[in-house]
């Protein structure tokens, strides 16, 4: 079955809230904004990969630490322009 792009990135985002609430330590149930696209939400927090065989690979820890707000609220040091 095809699904319009549009609400193919909703899916895609409702997977990643999910995988993201499982990495936080949230308990699995789906929050009220993704009722409608709660399969994918639980399927993210579970682990299950999206239906359509497409993989979308999570932040790694490693990357959080280096990206945190400190990082991009920082100015350009002079070098760097």
């Amino acid at each position: 079955m095809a699904v319009a792009k549009k609400d193919q990135e909703r899916v895609t985002y409702a997977w990643m809230y999910g995988a993201q609430a499982r990495k936080d330590g949230k308990e699995r149930a789906v929050p009220e904004y993704w009722q409608e696209d709660a399969d994918a939400w639980l399927q993210g927090f579970d682990g299950v990969p999206l239906d359509g065989g497409v993989k979308v690979k999570p932040v790694s820890d490693q990357m959080e630490a280096e990206v945190d707000e400190a990082a991009v609220d920082k100015p350009p040091a002079p070098n760097d322009r």
